[in-house]
């Protein structure tokens, strides 16, 4: 049994992890509504950097850059490692551990490296732009959703899928109407987590993009050598608050979902 003072040390050290990491994130709130553009002093209370930010083109132009690529990266890699995850189920065991191998390479690899070499790819065959940087962004996305897919696909029941063939459904249909549904929530959090990683990534979109290309990531790059603009701590606060939202939401779909398959086992 662990003693009282044990597990107040194990909450102390909790609460100071999460200081930590959450830290950083409120002064960066905070500094988005001080009036003074210096870090170090408080200007009081204002809403003029969201305002500014607003009517800056720049920065409007750098966000929708951002969210086209980001959302269009993270649409085409849940479709491709869904589909690869499906494929997989039919591949041999040796045949599986090779292409799971592969599939690690691009997360233990280092972005650098990623991103020179899609570059000189591009720059060989092509030229820099809108495409390249979505090739790069799909390919840092794709094995984060089989890596969410394909735990549920192995836990699924595959009789279903196997009597509703039995019972004259086609292939499409069945994988419509019965792996889709038990594969949802991998599927929605591969979907959030490539999304993530296209909207945090600098290294690869820097090396990849174009001339007059920017995304919020090297739009805030730039601002560093010359001081960054209190507008990047309005735009960051929203985007938190927005990417806090989106989880909350597809927590709560997938409770509901928990739920309604509980119910329905019990109905049984």
């Amino acid at each position: 049994m662990r003693s009282r003072g044990q597990k107040i040390l194990e909450r102390i050290y909790v609460v100071l992890i999460f200081l930590l990491m959450y830290m950083p994130i409120f002064i960066l709130i905070v500094c988005s509504f001080n009036a003074s553009k210096a870090r170090s002093v408080w200007g009081g209370f204002t809403l003029n950097w969201y305002v500014s930010m607003f009517q800056d083109p720049d920065v409007m132009a750098a966000v929708r850059t951002s969210l086209l690529l980001t959302t269009s990266a993270a649409v085409i890699a849940t479709v491709l490692g869904t589909l690869a995850c499906v494929g997989m189920t039919v591949a041999s065991r040796r045949f599986k551990k090779v292409l799971m191998s592969v599939t690690n390479i691009p997360m233990l690899n280092a972005d650098i490296v990623t991103g020179i070499a899609i570059m000189l790819l591009f720059v060989r065959f092509w030229r820099l732009g809108f495409a390249s940087m979505l090739a790069a962004h799909v390919t840092l996305g794709v094995p984060y959703v089989i890596l969410n897919v394909m735990p549920k696909i192995e836990g699924m029941n595959q009789s279903t899928y196997e009597a509703a063939l039995d019972l004259g459904a086609t292939p499409a249909y069945a994988f419509r109407k019965i792996i889709i549904p038990d594969i949802l929530p991998g599927i929605l959090s591969g979907f959030l987590l490539a999304f993530t990683i296209s909207l945090d990534d600098f290294v690869v979109t820097y090396f990849t993009k174009g001339a007059g290309i920017n995304t919020i990531s090297t739009m805030i790059y730039q601002q560093v050598r010359r001081g960054i603009n209190p507008e990047m701590y309005a735009l960051s606060t929203i985007l938190f608050l927005l990417i806090l939202l989106v989880l909350w939401a597809v927590n709560r779909i997938q409770a509901v979902q928990e739920g309604n398959g509980r119910r329905k086992e019990a109905a049984r």
